[in-house]
């Protein structure tokens, strides 16, 4: 059973840190692109930050200079360092990767999302 784990999130002050993880376990070939959405409720999921498996990166404008994102290949974990936080980055953060589960068909992929990490950013 493939499935992504995430641990990290938790109450910060305003300008504070955090930092979330996410390891993707189970039967995987190949983990294409890994990121971080974030989701208010009322709203829809909105990409944070998003990683190839080469280590190219983008994010929402919201976060440039204030998050990172990274990921550990070796471990199928990606990260997300978030500095400076504001109030307004208070959300549920979900992890999600594209995977290729199995060599023996390359072609077919599929899209994973993990349980959801709070942040909430409060003084």
């Amino acid at each position: 059973q493939l499935q992504l784990v995430e641990s990290g999130g938790g109450l910060v002050q305003p300008g504070g840190s955090l930092t979330l993880s996410c390891a993707a376990s189970g039967t995987i070939f190949r983990i294409n692109s890994m990121g971080w959405y974030g989701q208010v409720p009322g709203k829809q999921r909105e990409l944070v930050a998003v990683i190839s498996s080469s280590g190219s990166t983008n994010c929402a404008d919201s976060v440039k200079g204030r998050f990172t994102i990274s990921r550990d290949n070796a471990k199928n974990t990606v990260f997300l360092q978030m500095d400076s936080l504001k109030p307004e980055d208070t959300a549920v953060y979900y992890c999600q990767a594209v995977i290729t589960p199995s060599a023996g068909a390359p072609w077919r992929t599929y899209q994973y999302w993990g349980q959801g990490t709070q942040v909430t950013v409060s003084s």
